[in-house]
């Protein structure tokens, strides 16, 4: 383990900062030669990093999803503990990949695309399920149906098959990772992480958009919540370049937000790719446990027991559960290099 860079302010993790480029760059090549810090070009063990929507819109107080989780404060304490182990782990992480939820305001989840017999709009925090928009209670917003061709048989067909599939109904979020906005950007304590770590081993991080069709929604990194429209066209591909990706690696270290909504219906999908590819590539993923917290809405929703079980099943299905503060060689089957197997 690497120590942290003079650079690093725990306490500013929960605020929104410029980060100084040209120093920062400068510091972490001071960095890697005190280090003896080498390219990732020249690993011989690739070990990559996912992180999942690692964004101000979920995780700095305040702003519209904060993932307080049952602690007030979870998503604060999970970019803390993130950067952490980036820092200590720089010499090792081969590459990180980075998602960003992209969302603008007419979308299926969000209040102004649906209206009730009088035309009011759904608060956030709205489930609107298949019986509500068969009777009536909500349908699309005429405005929105001019605007981007979307209407009501839409809005059954996507109920439906969220029905069908056994998925979470149809939720009317807060407006959110709005692109453009401050929202949208990555946590500033985590992008200096991640430019530190582009310069001191010349990997460039790996940005992945999602989220930004406007009739579904987009949990997973890898596909829609529903894949086609009525007429059975593709609404969004399932991402099988990023998935041939994340699977080469000898390793895969996934964290982010939320816990109990974008990461595990991406862990999902990824498991549904292994299995159907070998089944003995789960052993290659690693899951930060401490750095990725469930939605709480205390007296509305709590994810946390769902979440957690989801876990354990994922656990059982030959993926490991790991915490940030362990040196990751000690990690179960973790594919270390030769020499510190020997320091072991």
């Amino acid at each position: 383990m690497t120590p942290l860079p003079t650079h690093f302010d725990a306490g500013r993790v929960a605020e929104i900062f410029r980060v100084p480029y040209l120093e920062l760059a400068a510091e972490a090549r001071r960095y890697r030669e005190t280090h003896g810090i080498t390219k990732a070009s020249t690993d011989t063990v690739r070990v990559g990093l996912l992180l999942i929507d690692v964004q101000n819109t979920f995780s700095i107080p305040g702003f519209e999803l904060f993932v307080a989780g049952r602690s007030g404060m979870a998503a604060v304490h999970d970019s803390e503990r993130l950067c952490r182990f980036i820092y200590h782990n720089v010499g090792a992480l081969t590459r990180i990949h980075a998602t960003l939820d992209t969302h603008t305001a007419m979308q299926i989840f969000h209040s102004v695309f649906l209206v009730d017999r009088d035309g009011h709009h759904p608060p956030p925090m709205t489930e609107v399920t298949l019986a509500d928009v068969e009777t009536g209670r909500w349908r699309v917003n005429p405005d929105v149906e001019e605007a981007l061709g979307v209407g009501q048989d839409h809005l059954e067909h996507y109920c439906r098959s969220l029905t069908r599939e056994g998925k979470f109904s149809l939720m009317v979020w807060p407006y959110h990772a709005m692109l453009g906005g401050v929202g949208h950007a990555l946590v500033s304590s985590v992008e200096e992480a991640l430019f530190f770590h582009n310069i001191a081993r010349s990997s460039q991080t790996a940005f992945e958009l999602k989220g930004d069709h406007p009739a579904t929604e987009n949990y997973s990194v890898f596909r829609p919540e529903v894949e086609d429209d009525i007429a059975g066209r593709p609404l969004r591909p399932m991402n099988g370049g990023l998935v041939d990706t994340l699977l080469s690696y000898d390793a895969l270290v996934i964290s982010g937000q939320a816990k109990s909504h974008c990461v595990s219906w991406t862990v999902l999908d990824l498991l549904a790719q292994i299995r159907a590819r070998d089944e003995t590539l789960a052993e290659r993923i690693y899951l930060l446990e401490d750095c990725t917290s469930p939605v709480v809405v205390p007296g509305v929703v709590d994810f946390t027991d769902q979440a957690d079980r989801q876990f354990k099943e994922l656990e059982a299905c030959g993926m490991h559960l790991v915490r940030s503060s362990e040196p990751i060689e000690s990690w179960p089957a973790f594919p270390v290099p030769a020499l510190a197997r020997e320091r072991r």
